[in-house]
């Protein structure tokens, strides 16, 4: 099922607008012309494979990432083996 909501009708009823989400997905106008859509994350991942790049994973709200890459020992370069 596809709902379509105007920008207004989705700010007055965001907590409707997400439970219709989860029917189907949600189009979302501004002016008249379709502008976002909502969807659940589900649906999203189906879409798109599953699969999330480095720079999604970052830009997520409150994402909170441990990163302690180890030291390389006597530097990263060596002489080239043309043998």
């Amino acid at each position: 099922m596809v709902t379509t909501l105007t920008s207004r009708e989705f700010n007055q009823d965001t907590s409707g607008a997400k439970k219709a989400a989860s029917q189907g997905p949600v189009f979302i106008t501004d002016r008249g012309r379709p502008a976002h859509v909502l969807m659940t994350i589900e649906d999203y991942l189906r879409l798109t494979g599953g699969l999330m790049s480095l720079a999604e994973a970052l830009a997520q709200a409150g994402a909170d990432f441990d990163f302690d890459p180890p030291r390389i020992e006597g530097g990263i370069s060596r002489p080239a083996d043309l043998d």
